[in-house]
């Protein structure tokens, strides 16, 4: 659905760190780089995260990213709190919106919700 989302961030060396370890188990890498900010992607995608550096408080977002498993979700947990990300919902399933709704949530470097979810039910 989504080309590209562009948000700004308070401590931008924080946040590319953070997301670019939190997401590399997703699949996803530094696209570009320059003055304005990062550009974040999976391989072969058209859509893609960027991320930039603003001097005004950062907005709260919540951001969900699609995990391929449950594996997945469970990674990038693991390296999210590894990259300094606070907890916000361990890896587990979340029946409230769907019987396979498998997720996991942290609270990056700005307090953005960031999420990742396998909506398949587990192999």
């Amino acid at each position: 659905m989504f080309d590209h989302v562009v948000f700004g961030v308070s401590d931008y060396a924080a946040a590319r760190d953070f997301f670019i370890k939190a997401l590399e188990p997703l699949g996803v890498a530094v696209v570009s780089e320059g003055p304005l900010g990062v550009e974040l992607c999976r391989p072969n995608s058209q859509s893609s995260l960027c991320i930039r550096r603003v001097e005004e408080k950062a907005t709260h977002l919540h951001l969900a990213f699609t995990a391929e498993n449950r594996q997945q979700v469970q990674d990038f947990y693991r390296a999210a709190l590894e990259a300094g990300g606070k907890d916000n919902g361990a890896p587990g399933l979340r029946p409230q919106y769907h019987a396979n709704y498998y997720a996991a949530f942290v609270t990056g470097p700005d307090g953005h919700n960031i999420e990742a979810v396998c909506h398949e039910p587990e192999a």
